[in-house]
């Protein structure tokens, strides 16, 4: 094994010479082996091992196996202790997704703290079958069928190509000691169920599972691939991104596809959203109507759908903004400047007559009631209806700001200002205020 080990390295992780790396290392058979492999082959590796508290004194005697290891071997080993289940249980997880989380932040932390290039993990070609039929089971898109990546971002699996039977005889052929974890033959969860009870009858019935295995990921990564191509091409001609982070799209595109739901779930699904008829849906109903996820809000405004991120509520923030302020940066960004003349009639700007204002100025949120005095009209009118009359999103309502004078709307920023407060050929003193954005 070690030979074809060794030209799977050369022919498709060649990147890995003379880099520093750092295996993900349980003390079990596939990572211990992994341990070797690279060792034997002269690569620069360090051992990191977390325990995870979950199993008492098993538990520690596999950090202490790792240690030894790395002792027996001349290699950097580094060992972390977690309180798996007071962090599942604080962060509302399942025992296993606490387990991940608390693994991969100790290793991104070890990475930035000694330059680590790569974490080596020990996945092989069962466990990919593995999560193949896991994620069959419950239900999954192509993307979630092709298998585990080899190589992700910096997460890197040399193991994929290699059986578990492979490995076993690796280690009994170089008196390979390892350890094993009792759990691994419970039934208890999902994983096990389909290692011992379904794999053994599916390789029964085709004893070159793993290789049929291997040539249906290689067509579905090359299916995935193409689906992926086309919904960038989509993207390009259906999406535009507004600098406050709003992607908006366009419906229309989506009549001229033959499947808009399928097209709808590669556009969107990394936002979260698992109520897809009513995404689906979206497509034809009114203005205004709203499906959210718990990260994303997507909003039907016209002939669009906007995509926002849903951030956590807060009171009502108003900023005072003293007479001597030049500009302000947050949470938009204005200038204020005493000049002698009205120079412009641009929207982002407003000239206003000093005498008629009053330090400080406030900055606000529009609330229900407000109204103002629209320049270019006749009498006052509600914000709410100002806002629709100029068909805002809600969207862009909640990302609007009023400048104000004492409790008086002066500005709808960057579009309107109060007709009752504008400088005037007679003005003074006039204010001179810019959004820059």
């Amino acid at each position: 094994m070690l030979a074809k080990f060794k030209q799977h390295i050369n022919t498709s992780f060649s990147f890995l010479e003379n880099k520093k790396l750092l295996i993900a290392i349980s003390g079990g058979l596939d990572s211990v082996v992994l341990t070797h492999l690279l060792n034997q082959l002269m690569f620069t590796i360090s051992l990191a091992h977390c325990n995870f508290k979950l199993r008492g004194k098993e538990s520690d005697s596999d950090e202490i196996s790792v240690k030894n290891l790395g002792e027996k071997l001349n290699l950097q080993t580094f060992t972390v202790g977690f309180d798996t289940n007071y962090y599942a249980k604080e962060n509302k997880l399942s025992t296993q997704l606490a387990a991940r989380e608390l693994r991969y932040n100790w290793f991104n932390e070890l990475i930035e703290t000694h330059q680590f290039d790569y974490v080596i993990t020990a996945h092989h070609a069962d466990d990919n079958l593995e999560t193949f039929l896991i994620n069959l089971s419950r239900g999954t898109g192509l993307e979630g069928l092709t298998g585990i990546p080899a190589i992700n971002n910096n997460i890197v699996r040399p193991l994929l190509q290699f059986s578990r039977e492979e490995i076993e005889q690796f280690a009994k052929d170089n008196a390979i000691q390892w350890r094993e974890d009792a759990s691994n033959a419970s039934t208890k969860y999902i994983r096990n169920k389909i290692r011992h009870q379904i794999l053994p009858v599916l390789k029964e019935i085709n004893p070159n599972l793993l290789d049929s295995f291997k040539k249906t990921t290689a067509h579905l990564k090359g299916s995935q691939q193409i689906v992926n191509d086309a919904i960038e091409s989509f993207k390009k001609k259906a999406i535009t991104q507004s600098k406050n982070g709003i992607m908006a799209i366009d419906i229309s595109k989506f009549q001229e596809v033959s499947n808009p739901k399928a097209y709808l779930f590669e556009v969107l699904h990394e936002y979260g959203f698992t109520e897809w008829n009513d995404v689906v849906n979206l497509l034809n109903a009114q203005t205004g109507k709203q499906v959210v996820s718990k990260t994303h809000r997507l909003l039907k405004d016209r002939g669009f759908l906007l995509v926002s991120e849903i951030k956590p509520k807060q009171e009502t923030i108003e900023y005072l903004i003293l007479e001597n302020t030049s500009t302000i940066k947050s949470p938009i960004q204005l200038t204020f400047e005493t000049v002698e003349e009205i120079t412009s009639t641009d929207t982002q700007l407003a000239f206003f007559d000093l005498e008629k204002i009053t330090f400080p100025l406030i900055l606000r949120k529009w609330k229900s009631g407000d109204y103002f005095h629209p320049s270019g009209m006749k009498g006052k009118k509600k914000i709410s209806k100002f806002f629709k009359d100029e068909k805002y999103s809600l969207i862009a309502k909640e990302n609007t700001w009023l400048l104000c004078s004492k409790n008086t709307i002066i500005w709808v920023v960057g579009k309107r200002a109060d007709q009752r407060f504008l400088a005037t050929t007679i003005s003074k003193k006039i204010l001179k205020t810019h959004l820059t954005h």
